[in-house]
């Protein structure tokens, strides 16, 4: 899917868009990623359907937004967008990526959701030498690369900001329990990193949860009651997030022991999901809708006002990557390749992010403000400062 984006005001501008995005076969500039010179082509890699499409559609519309602020064009060139379905799986992601590379031919990718695909397109974008500005998975298992960046985070690094934390608050031993698969694995890992040396001490074993299998959490929930715990540490997302969140309350666990979490538990959708069972849980993110910045006055309102919803962290990521490219194409000037555009990335320096301020790190991924949620009146609101991470 492609189209060309010609602003009018901010709700005409993204409407356009996504009218625009959804019309194939259109021909602007050269169609060359190696060098253009006209309209420049940036790929979406964004799942469209399936599990994961929730989060492929804040992330669009961040980037979209982001364009729309700005006359649709990224470093003075007018874009071109090309969406591609990601899908749920790692093979549907890779022929995504390389439709986007080999075919469309585009200057730079934005997206992915699944650590599963960034692990199995990465040495498409390096040998392709397309940058790849990844703007959600971020495995800890991707290393060494030069043309692969995230506006994100590292999956560990959450509960990495909030491991001090909880060990100080929780007056004693922490259940600790996650989705079986490699982002849950990282979470925990991350968690105790920090959790551990500040003298927590953990509940009884780790538990991981059959993904996607687990729908009922009652024997689990048993354990955590049984253990003798004063605060659980979990990680879900998605569809589990709020099977978990609901059961935990029904439980009767909610009030009696306390919940934290990675700030995806009660992120976007399933919050409203969750209703008055998220009450009171605390989480650590990278951005909260609430923050008083000026970057994110000038991003959340209009968020709002074009998609009737709060912005969520993985639109945020979005909008900050279109943000990068926008940087990144003005300073390589005249010559725009990906090749040139990548090199620039590396020079953007401080990103003026609705997060607060933040720049890439040696491996490609933020040095950037954490921060303490609690979910409070149906909705995340900053709760504390969790210090900064990535450098």
């Amino acid at each position: 899917m492609a189209g060309r984006f010609r602003p009018v005001g901010l709700i005409t501008a993204v409407t356009g868009l996504l009218l625009a995005t959804a019309c194939g076969g259109a021909s602007l500039g050269n169609g060359d990623g190696s060098k253009q010179s006209g309209p420049v082509k940036i790929g979406l890699l964004v799942p469209q359907s399936g599990t994961y499409k929730a989060l492929g559609d804040d992330m669009k519309q961040g980037f979209e937004l982001y364009l729309a602020q700005h006359g649709g064009r990224l470093g003075g060139r007018e874009v071109q967008i090309v969406v591609a379905d990601e899908g749920e799986t790692a093979d549907s992601g890779k022929a995504a990526a390389e439709k986007l590379v080999k075919q469309d031919r585009v200057l730079a990718v934005s997206g992915v959701v699944s650590s599963a695909t960034i692990n199995g397109v990465k040495d498409l974008f390096e040998t392709s030498k397309v940058p790849l500005v990844g703007s959600n998975a971020s495995p800890t298992t991707l290393t060494g690369t030069k043309y692969v960046w995230r506006t994100s985070y590292v999956n560990d690094e959450p509960g990495e900001a909030l491991g001090k934390h909880v060990a100080e608050k929780a007056g004693g031993p922490v259940f600790l329990i996650a989705a079986g698969y490699q982002a849950g694995k990282d979470e925990i890992e991350g968690f105790k990193s920090t959790f551990l040396p500040a003298g927590g001490k953990i509940a009884g074993e780790e538990v991981y949860t059959p993904f996607p299998a687990t729908k009922n959490f009652q024997p689990y929930l048993a354990q955590i009651e049984n253990s003798g715990a004063k605060a659980v540490f979990c990680f879900y997302a998605g569809g589990a997030a709020v099977d978990f969140v609901k059961q935990y309350r029904d439980f009767g666990l909610a009030g009696k022991i306390p919940l934290y979490a990675p700030g995806f538990l009660t992120e976007g959708g399933v919050l409203k999901g969750q209703g008055e069972a998220a009450t009171g849980i605390l989480t650590a993110l990278n951005y909260s809708a609430d923050l008083d910045n000026a970057a994110n006055k000038q991003f959340a309102p209009a968020y709002r006002t074009a998609y009737g919803a709060d912005p969520t962290t993985y639109a945020m990521a979005s909008w900050d990557a279109a943000q990068v490219l926008d940087k990144a194409i003005k300073a390589a000037g005249g010559t725009v390749t990906p090749e040139t555009v990548n090199s620039a990335i590396a020079t953007v320096g401080d990103i003026d992010s609705p997060r607060g301020t933040w720049r890439f790190n040696s491996g490609g991924t933020p040095v950037q403000p954490w921060y303490l949620r609690e979910v409070r009146q149906g909705a995340n609101t900053v709760a504390g400062d969790l210090g900064r991470l990535g450098g």
